[in-house]
């Protein structure tokens, strides 16, 4: 699975249809879906997921460089939904893509999502590419990589009864690497429980690049909030790991907000769920102008010779997620 800075084909998302899940704040949500798609698009191609019923009023709506797939989408969660991508050497016909796929099974059963569990393998079927079954279940939110062999993830978030029941850490790392063509998972203990996806690692830690790792760094040391204990540890985990180079990463930490406009058990106030697109990094902006700029600041440091988008996202952070889980990237063949 290649990194996601790497060259993109299109981004693919999903529009959330779900009443039963947002109530009164679904209009909200798909407005701040709508801002995320067309400000990929200013940058790359975009197809959005989204119900038959709704296609006509949704290309009235975008911008036409926004492709519409009519699927039986339930929320908007595509980095956990669709497939992740792959690519992978053909003897014949070169460099091939291929989907990724880890069974979706609503964040080990908390929410009823029969039709997002269709959604891997409709958009291989569209695309024409083979499906890769790791024969797990879980989400792409819960894997980083850095496309040099290495992945990321939390135990919370996969050695997990409600997604696994039977597999041990070393089943789960193995499957894990098959699919994703990878050499190992450095592992972080993560948080099961705290939120409904366990602990997912893109909120947590994060490759910059096959030698530094992005970690979440909480604006306050509150020893009653169980995120403050597990960034410490998250943080010594990957300093105490080395590269495929047996080098130390370099550790570079993004602090929360302090003051973010959202409140609420759920609101994910961090600038970790950020999605690097061609040429632009899109990322949240929570009204705390202090720490937004520095937010900005850093993550141009990070990703030089990309533009820094920053869009109030703050319906989908109120309902625990960001713009990295409402991204898929589909790398470019070249």
């Amino acid at each position: 699975m290649p990194a996601e800075d790497g060259p993109h084909e299109r981004t693919w998302m999903c529009w959330p249809s779900s009443t039963q899940v947002w109530g009164e704040d679904l209009v909200d949500v798909q407005d701040a879906i709508a801002r995320v798609a067309e400000a990929i698009a200013a940058f790359e191609p975009v197809t959005l997921l989204c119900r038959q019923d709704q296609a006509e009023a949704l290309r009235e709506r975008l911008a036409d460089t926004i492709d519409l797939l009519p699927a039986p989408v339930d929320d908007l969660w595509a980095r956990d939904t669709l497939p992740n991508f792959l690519t992978a050497a053909d003897e014949h016909d070169g460099v091939r893509l291929a989907a990724g796929h880890v069974q979706f099974n609503g964040w080990g059963d908390k929410q009823v999502h029969d039709g997002d569990a269709q959604l891997a393998t409709i958009v291989a079927e569209h695309l024409g590419i083979p499906v890769v079954e790791s024969g797990l279940v879980g989400e792409g939110g819960g894997l980083e990589v850095d496309g040099h062999g290495t992945v990321l993830a939390a135990r919370s978030s996969w050695v997990n009864a409600n997604r696994n029941p039977g597999s041990d850490e070393a089943d789960i790392a193995a499957a894990l690497t098959e699919m994703l063509g990878a050499e190992r998972v450095v592992w972080i203990d993560g948080l099961a429980g705290a939120d409904i996806t366990d602990g997912h690692i893109d909120t947590l830690a994060r490759f910059v690049d096959e030698a530094t790792i992005l970690v979440d760094t909480p604006a306050f040391d509150d020893a009653d909030d169980p995120w403050v204990e597990v960034a410490a540890q998250t943080r010594a985990t990957v300093e105490a790991a080395r590269t495929v180079e047996g080098a130390p990463y370099e550790i570079v930490e993004i602090v929360q907000p302090e003051t973010p406009r959202g409140d609420g058990a759920d609101f994910l106030a961090t600038y970790m769920n950020y999605y690097v697109c061609n040429g632009a990094v899109i990322a949240p902006e929570f009204g705390d102008e202090q720490a937004d700029a520095a937010a900005k600041a850093m993550l141009g440091d990070l990703f030089p010779g990309r533009e820094i988008v920053m869009l109030d996202i703050d319906a989908l952070a109120a309902g625990g997620g960001g713009i990295h889980c409402a991204t898929q990237q589909q790398p470019r063949i070249a």
